[in-house]
Formats: structure tokens, C-alpha cells, sequence
């Protein structure tokens, strides 16, 4: 397990981290989403044990990453700007990474190089962006380690990238209990990948949330009205957001999807439906409860 106690990183006078506490449960695919500067490449650095914090403290089942060769070891990190020794192709790569992880498998390795169209003498400077990331994640994968941080890992990928990428790390997790965490702005790749998030702003953490708990509960509803009755109508229901344009309304509201169409039937619609809600809406209507300006907290 994953757990973070008031963790606190600072660059001269910016607190990139302030305090933040949450954990990430082993085996599970924990998504950090935010604005640029938000936190999360500072986290999953100092939990790559890279940084040291400045105050409290980040642990992987109870010992903290920094100066831990030990723990290390047993952690994959990809960052937003893969690195590679100059002149480096990937078998060079694997043959340095298979001396620094004792879980290194060749076999997995080969399997990779099978899945994925790179020619491994190819110096991977001379790579594109999504083909060294193609790379970075090869390696990853062949290491074996009980935790993978990616940061950023979607961008440069095509779609037929994204899905095998999603595929090879989410049988990774399945079969052999791999944590994973991934930093991305794309909230509908995450979507669908996975089965926790958490929203850093400020370097604080608005909230972490599993996310079929997250969208438990609130429902996005359509409804055309002649006439369109007054906001008291509406008292009833938990209304996070809503908008109206000339005879439709629009609205997100907590509560079951049988309730509210029950409350807004009663309202003898001309049309109401319940749509389901991206997790990208999720968050706007989260934050702008919390009085957030969105703008400001997701690009």
C-alpha cells in the first residue's frame, strides 16, 4: 500500500505539495488528474523516490523510497520526458535495466518487442515522442515491478498505442497484483483504465474517490418543458448545476436516476431523459460545489 501523511514538497518558495494525505491501495490503477502545476509530477517523483520531502512523509508498505535502494527496486517510473543514455537503442536499454531490477524477465521482455513495432537497434534518440514512450514502457513492463508510475504516458500514443498500452498494464495488475499510478490531463483515457482517482489542485488533494463511487449518484438530466415551470418547481431535487435554454433544461443532481426522473415527471415534461455523466463532468460539478473556479483547475 501506497500512503502518503502530510506530505510536503517545496522549490525555494513554492509549495509544490502542501501537507497532502491519502493512500492507493495495492493492485489497483489509481489515476492523478489536474492543472499544470497542480502536484502530481512532483508526487510521483518523490514517490519514485527521487525527491525527498520537505515534511511528513510518502511510504510503499511502510518504507519510504528515498536512498532505499531497496524499495526502488521494486518501482518503475516513467516520466513525462522519458530518459535514455545518449547513443542508447532498447536492447541496451533492457540489458542496463536487467541489471538494476532482480524481477527482470526476458521472456516478457521479447513478448513486448513482439507487441509493439519498434526496431530495437534503433538509436531511441532518433525515436518519436510516442515511440520512446513505447520504449520506456517495454522496459517497464519487463521489470516486473509491483509499482509502475507513468506521468503523462498517453501523449504522443496513437489510439491502436493507447489500447495495447491500457491492455499489457491492466493484465499486469490482474495477474500479478501490479499497483499502478498514472498522471494524465486526458480524463476519457483514464475512464475507462481506472478504478480509482484523485484531483490535486494547489498542491493539495481536493479528493480521492473510487471512481464507480465517484459517479454513484449523480445524474445528468435533459428535459424540455412548454411551459417552463418556475426555479421553485425544482426545490425537490439536489441540483448541483444547472442551465436552461429557452425550453430545455439541463441540470446535474445527486440522487438515484428512479427519483429524479420520478420528481421530474410529476413536472409533466414534454421529454426528460437521465444521461450518464463522463468523468470529466464528475469533477466540474464536484468542484464547482466546492467553489472552485474550473477554468483554473482543469485545462
Amino acid at each position: 500500500m501506497i500512503e502518503a501523511n502530510q506530505l510536503t514538497k517545496r522549490f525555494g518558495i513554492l509549495t509544490a505539495l502542501d501537507q497532502i494525505s491519502f493512500q492507493i491501495q495495492s493492485g489497483s490503477i489509481f489515476g492523478l488528474v489536474g492543472s499544470n502545476g497542480a502536484g502530481k509530477s512532483t508526487f510521483l517523483r518523490t514517490l519514485a523516490g527521487i525527491y525527498q520531502p520537505d515534511g511528513g512523509s510518502v511510504t510503499l508498505d511502510g518504507e519510504a523510497p528515498f536512498e532505499n535502494p531497496g524499495v526502488k527496486s521494486r518501482i518503475f517510473f516513467i516520466p513525462d520526458y522519458p530518459y535514455f543514455f545518449p547513443q542508447a537503442s532498447l536492447d541496451s536499454m533492457a540489458a542496463f535495466y536487467s541489471r538494476l531490477y532482480p524481477t527482470w524477465s526476458r521472456e516478457r521482455y521479447e513478448a513486448c518487442c513482439a507487441m509493439f513495432p519498434l526496431d530495437r537497434k534503433m538509436r531511441i534518440g532518433n525515436m518519436s515522442k510516442g515511440m520512446q514512450r513505447q520504449a520506456a514502457l517495454i522496459c517497464a513492463i519487463a521489470a516486473q515491478p509491483e509499482l509502475l508510475l507513468m506521468d503523462e504516458i498517453f501523449d504522443g500514443l496513437d489510439p491502436v498505442m493507447r489500447q495495447l498500452l491500457k491492455r499489457i498494464v491492466g493484465s499486469e495488475v490482474a495477474d500479478r497484483g501490479m499497483t499502478v499510478v498514472i498522471a494524465s490531463h486526458n480524463l476519457r483515457e483514464l475512464e475507462d483504465f481506472c478504478d480509482h482517482v484523485g484531483l490535486f489542485h494547489k498542491g493539495g488533494v481536493l479528493f480521492e474517490r473510487e471512481l464507480d463511487e465517484l459517479k454513484l449518484g449523480i445524474n445528468k438530466v435533459q428535459a424540455v418543458f412548454q411551459p417552463l415551470p418556475g426555479p421553485e418547481a425544482f426545490q425537490g431535487l439536489d441540483i448541483l448545476k444547472t442551465e436552461v435554454r429557452g425550453s430545455l433544461v439541463s441540470f446535474v443532481a445527486r440522487g438515484t436516476k428512479e427519483d429524479i426522473l420520478e420528481q421530474i415527471n410529476a413536472l409533466h415534461p414534454v421529454f426528460a431523459e437521465v444521461l450518464p455523466l463522463t468523468l470529466e463532468e464528475v469533477f466540474i460539478s464536484e468542484m464547482e460545489v466546492a467553489g472552485y473556479d474550473i477554468e483554473n483547475i482543469l485545462n
